[in-house]
């Protein structure tokens, strides 16, 4: 079982990984039907090698996406390293796990979502991004989960970055992700008044999807009582 400290890549999977352009889906399709390389994989996320990391969380994210069946049992390492690491390795995690939602009957992600939201009210813009995807991807398949994502993804607005301008990007993908929750939730009226200010966003890009929105869910076709 992974420990998510350093290890040697003695296994045939990490020192596949370790390979200048590893093929990651034939690893995969490999991996499916192998359990002892599926745990190659793991605890490669744990290697020497950066390089080897970051394929070992590439792999993940690939089979998760073909198979989840296969990682769920793995759930509990993938969250470890949610909270554990940073960058591509964090951010890989997020959409690996996000891909686990549609299977998750123990609702274990249920259980960590806050802290899988979290990123979304700062700092860092690129994890911001990643999760906000990995977010409508979970709401899809769990859209009682619809409510509680909308309003953390309605915080962006007030969220702490580098810049405000780094916030106006990090609104811009909130947009793309309510785009995908909008016909999920039972009351939109927040997220109504929020597209609405958006339209004034200083960033074109922004305020232009805040506006299309909008268009595409007026209040006659948004699931709430008239105000």
């Amino acid at each position: 079982m992974p420990t998510l400290v350093e290890v040697a890549d003695s296994s045939l999977m990490a020192k596949a990984l370790g390979a200048r352009s590893p093929d990651l889906v034939d690893l995969a399709k490999k991996a499916e039907g192998d359990p002892e390389l599926l745990l190659g994989a793991l605890d490669a996320l744990g290697s020497v090698s950066p390089r080897t990391r970051v394929a070992a969380s590439k792999l993940l994210c690939v089979l998760s996406e073909r198979s989840p069946e296969v990682l769920y049992g793995q759930f509990d390492t993938l969250a470890r390293v949610l909270r554990q690491e940073t960058g591509i390795l964090k951010r890989n995690a997020m959409l690996t796990l996000a891909n686990l939602a549609a299977i998750d009957h123990e609702k274990k992600l249920d259980a960590i979502l806050d802290a899988y939201l979290a990123p979304i009210l700062g700092s860092n813009l690129v994890e911001a991004a990643c999760t906000l995807r990995g977010a409508a991807t979970i709401a899809l398949v769990k859209p009682e989960l619809a409510p509680r994502i909308a309003k953390t993804i309605l915080g962006v607005e007030k969220a702490e970055y580098a810049s405000s301008d780094s916030r106006n990007v990090a609104i811009s993908h909130a947009i793309t992700a309510l785009s995908e929750l909008v016909p999920l939730l039972p009351d939109t009226h927040n997220v109504r008044l929020f597209l609405r200010r958006q339209t004034k966003n200083p960033r074109r890009i922004t305020r232009n999807k805040a506006r299309r929105l909008l268009k595409k869910w007026p209040l006659s076709r948004c699931r709430i009582c008239a105000n």
